[in-house]
């Protein structure tokens, strides 16, 4: 629906004219409508409409005014991302003024928000809350990594996040106003555990203001420590080196008409101050997946989850608007108006939405995605540039997260055929060129998929790593490729190598090195990892490989020894 506000010569203001598509209409069949009292006539074609909206806020009209956009306006120019729009009097000479913002005949969509996703705020995914039940969410932590980056990749240096756990104000929406903003996970016995950013006090002010033209209300918290919906995605933001400054707002209990409006309020004050910023909505999905969930079980509950899943994986965020309130109301979700604010900060930018992980293991669904991504075009990020931590998991370099590289890897490409981008401007240990080992095996131990190399094939380990995980779980011969299916049951560790060294057979220990065994001639060679269970002597160790090489017994052999830094996932 298209609300367009005209000021006509002598200053009188006419407010909430509606333009929209007839439902069932088809694209590119025009619309026209004749609003008399301001003499203007507007015709579009309705699957411009959003870049409409965008384009005119505030027509002045001395004379009757016929703006036309041309049909094919959608195809023509969301490529450049410029709105073409041509003016003509309808009548009489002179041109009529034109709203501020206008330049000659052509008005720029460029938008200063460069990123809009979704994150998941369980406290269990804190690893100070959650301890060992972390390996239940470990999905959603790498996701949250990957989010993260794309946030640093985009040039974001403010992230305005809006959750469903902050006071709630009937009438109005809610913004945390204090310059730190603060919190912690005391409530979750972690009072260790917190986050703390600037708060972009500025751009709070500008969509204050920009509300306040649409007749919303902005109140401000003062004193209040950050709930946990706003909390946990800042954790990870600023675990994975994300350094910006915040707006954090909680929605109210207002129309879903106007929480997208009020997301516009926020994409106008975004332009307006220049910010690159990235939009997050914080929320998680259905809370009534299973029996044992928080908020009890409902079979119609995972369609709400589904439609959701469904709409960014085709591309088209705006379905979500259109889900059934009655499914919503069943699926007991906290996480919809957030959404519907980033979808109407989101309006009119080329959409590029995506799962990046979804996952369910107590009940509740928990879901890591992005709507737009525009990457600035500065380039710049607000990363701490002394930080370790730059990439899409935490490497640095005293605890580098390489299990969680390893199963984003694996779940992306089990789920979608795609392999995951290389983490950007990696630093520490991923950028080192390094030989590893993935291995893959259920919760219960059983391997499900080793592969390595034994010297680096590839110009860092992040790429060494990526390559690896994907062969682990399709392409060891022993083992069927992993579905999707078993996703959830599985867990990950990475070796490490460090560079082979000569050695002879008194200088083996299985418990601290690895063997790597080659006939004479230099044609079969074979590898086994230090600290196996039940190879516990250098002769077993020494067999193991001989025959992984395919060696006949008694074959004079050459030995060479390596260390491994194994990094596994914590259960």
């Amino acid at each position: 629906m298209l609300t367009i506000t005209l000021q006509d010569a002598d200053n009188s203001i006419q407010r909430g004219v509606k333009l929209g598509p007839r439902r069932g209409s088809r694209a590119g069949v025009p619309c026209r409508c004749t609003l008399k009292a301001a003499g203007l006539h507007i015709t579009f074609d309705h699957d411009s409409l959003l870049l409409l909206r965008r384009a005119i806020d505030v027509v002045k009209c001395e004379r009757s005014l016929t703006i036309s956009l041309l049909t094919d306006v959608r195809a023509a120019t969301l490529r450049k991302r410029k709105l073409i729009v041509a003016f003509q009097p309808s009548s009489g000479p002179g041109f009529p003024s034109l709203p501020e913002g206008f330049m000659g005949n052509e008005m720029g969509i460029e938008s200063a928000i460069v990123f809009s996703g979704i994150a998941p705020h369980p406290p269990i995914m804190v690893p100070e809350v959650g301890g060992d039940s972390i390996a239940e969410v470990r999905g959603s932590i790498a996701a949250m990594a990957e989010l993260t980056r794309r946030i640093i990749q985009s040039g974001a240096e403010t992230v305005v996040l809006i959750s469903p756990h902050a006071p709630l104000h009937r009438d109005s929406f809610v913004a945390y106003h204090t310059p730190k903003l603060y919190g912690d996970f005391a409530n979750f016995r972690a009072p260790e555990a917190s986050v703390e950013f600037p708060l972009d006090d500025l751009l709070l002010e500008a969509i204050t203001k920009a509300a306040s033209q649409d007749a919303f209300e902005v109140t401000g918290l003062n004193d209040y420590d950050l709930d946990h919906g706003t909390a946990v995605p800042l954790y990870f933001l600023s675990r994975n080196g994300w350094t910006g400054r915040v707006v954090a707002f909680g929605y109210s209990f207002l129309s879903n008409e106007d929480h997208l409006q009020f997301g516009a309020c926020i994409r106008k004050a975004v332009d307006a101050t220049g910010r690159s910023v990235a939009v997050v909505a914080s929320g998680d999905l259905s809370h009534r997946l299973k029996p044992e969930a928080p908020a009890g079980y409902n079979p119609a509950a995972q369609r709400f989850d589904d439609e959701v899943i469904e709409a960014l994986q085709q591309n088209s965020p705006a379905r979500i608007i259109d889900i059934d309130p009655e499914l919503r109301r069943l699926a007991g979700e906290c996480g919809y108006r957030s959404l519907l604010v980033a979808i109407g900060a989101s309006e009119g930018l080329p959409s590029a939405s995506e799962v990046l992980h979804y996952e369910a293991p107590f009940g509740v669904g928990y879901l890591v995605g992005q709507l737009t991504n525009c990457k600035s075009a500065n380039g710049n990020s607000a990363v701490d540039p002394s930080a370790h931590v730059v990439t899409a998991v935490d490497i640095a370099d005293d605890s580098p997260d390489l299990p969680a590289l390893a199963r984003l890897t694996v779940e992306t490409f089990v789920r979608t055929g795609k392999q995951i981008t290389l983490p950007a401007n990696a630093r520490g240990i991923l950028s080192a060129r390094a030989a590893c080992f993935v291995s893959v095996k259920t919760l219960s131990g059983e391997l499900r998929g080793c592969i390595g190399t034994i010297e680096p094939l590839r110009q860092t380990l992040a790429e060494e790593l990526i390559t690896n995980a994907i062969s682990a779980v399709t392409r060891d011969p022993r083992f069927d490729p992993v579905r999707a299916d078993e996703l959830a049951n599985l867990r990950y560790s990475v070796d490490v190598l460090s560079v082979p060294e000569p050695a002879d057979f008194e200088d083996l220990d299985p418990a601290i090195y690895g063997v790597i065994v080659e006939d004479e001639a230099g044609e079969f060679r074979g590898l086994l990892l230090p600290d196996i269970e039940g190879v516990d002597t250098a002769r077993k160790q020494v067999d193991i490989a001989t025959r992984k090489a395919g060696i006949s017994p008694g074959t004079p052999l050459k030995l060479s020894r390596f260390r491994v830094t194994r990094f596994r996932e914590q259960f």
